[in-house]
C-alpha cells in the first residue's frame, strides 16, 4: 500500500492544461495549504497537518513535478518558474472552494510559497516559510568554499543534459544523501517514508532539475523585478530557519525583513527536515502565525 497521512482523503485536482496535482485533503476551519519541500512530497507534513487538522481545513498537494502530480514537459522558462507553481497552488485551493488561505511552504515549497505571496496577495492571508532564504538572496550568499553545502544549486542550474544524466544515474544516492546529511534526528524519516521519497524523485529526475534550474534564470529574474518594484509580503510571515547565517556569514533575519515587513523570524536546533524532526514546534509556531 502507498504511504499516506491517515485520515485524509486524496484528491487530484486540475490546476492548469494538462497539470493535475495531488492533493491530501482534511479538517474544517480556516484554510491552509502546505508545501513541501527537496526530496520530498507531501508526506514531509504528516505530522503538523494532523495536528492543524483539527480546527483547520488543511491542504497538502504533491508541487507540480514532484510526488504523484503531473511532470510536464518544459517548453519554456515558465513551466517550472515559481511563478507558474504558485499559480498552481491558488487555483487549487480555489478549485477547493478557498479564495483566501494561509500558506506554509519548506525548502522549494518555500520558495512557491513567497512567490504566491507576491504575486498574490489577495489570497494569502499569512504566510510562512521554512529553512531557506529568497532566491535572489539565496544566490547572493552562495561564495567561497563554504557554497560548497549547496553544490546541488550549481549542478541543477546547468544546461539540460549533463545534471539529468548525472542524477538519475544513480538516483538514490544522490537524493538519499540530501536525506542523510540534512536529518540530525535519523528516525524522523522512517524506512517506509525514505523509500516513498526516493521512489518519487526516482520517477522525476527531469522535473526535479527543471524545478531548481528555473532558479538560477527566471526565479532570480521575477524577485529582482519585485526588488526594484518595491513589491514586499503584504501578510503575516513567519519565517523558521537553522542557524545558516552563522555558517555561511549573513544575516538571516535582516535578509528576509527587507521582503516581509511583518516578519517573525526564530532560529531551529533541529536539522533541515524540521517538520518531521520537530514537528510540535513547526506546529505551535503555524498556530501562532494564523492568530496575527
Amino acid at each position: 500500500m502507498p504511504v499516506a497521512i491517515t485520515g485524509f482523503d486524496y484528491r487530484r485536482v486540475p490546476v492548469a492544461d494538462g497539470v493535475s496535482l495531488n492533493a491530501a485533503v482534511a479538517g474544517s476551519g480556516t484554510p491552509i495549504v502546505l508545501l513541501h519541500g527537496f526530496p520530498q512530497t507531501h508526506l514531509m507534513w504528516r505530522h503538523v497537518a494532523a495536528d492543524l487538522a483539527a480546527d483547520h481545513t488543511v491542504i497538502c498537494p504533491d508541487l507540480r513535478g514532484y510526488g504523484a502530480s503531473d511532470k510536464p514537459a518544459v517548453t519554456g522558462a515558465g513551466t517550472y518558474a515559481k511563478r507558474t507553481m504558485a499559480a498552481d497552488v491558488v487555483r487549487l485551493a480555489r478549485a477547493l472552494g478557498h479564495e483566501r488561505f494561509a500558506l506554509a511552504g519548506h525548502d522549494r515549497g518555500a520558495l512557491v510559497a513567497f512567490r504566491a505571496g507576491l504575486d498574490h496577495p489577495g489570497a494569502i492571508t499569512h504566510l510562512a516559510c521554512l529553512d531557506v532564504l529568497p532566491t535572489l538572496d539565496m544566490w547572493e550568499v552562495m561564495h567561497g568554499v563554504g557554497a560548497a553545502v549547496g553544490f546541488h544549486l550549481f549542478l541543477m542550474a546547468q544546461p539540460p543534459g549533463l545534471p539529468e544524466q548525472l542524477i538519475a544515474g544513480n538516483a538514490e544516492a544522490f537524493f538519499g544523501h540530501f536525506l542523510d546529511i540534512w536529518t540530525r534526528d535519523r528516525g524522523a524519516i522512517p524506512a517506509d517514508v525514505r523509500a516513498a521519497y526516493l521512489d518519487a524523485c526516482r520517477g522525476a529526475v527531469p522535473s526535479i532539475v527543471a524545478d531548481y534550474r528555473a532558479s538560477a534564470g527566471v526565479d532570480v529574474e521575477h524577485d529582482r523585478a519585485d526588488l526594484e518594484a518595491g513589491n514586499r509580503l503584504r501578510m503575516p510571515v513567519t519565517v523558521l530557519q537553522q542557524d545558516w547565517g552563522a555558517v555561511l556569514g549573513f544575516d538571516a533575519a535582516a535578509l528576509w525583513g527587507a521582503w516581509a515587513p511583518d516578519l517573525r523570524h526564530a532560529t531551529v536546533t533541529c536539522g533541515h527536515f524540521m517538520a518531521e524532526e520537530a514537528p510540535a514546534e513547526v506546529a505551535r509556531a503555524l498556530r501562532e502565525l494564523l492568530t496575527r
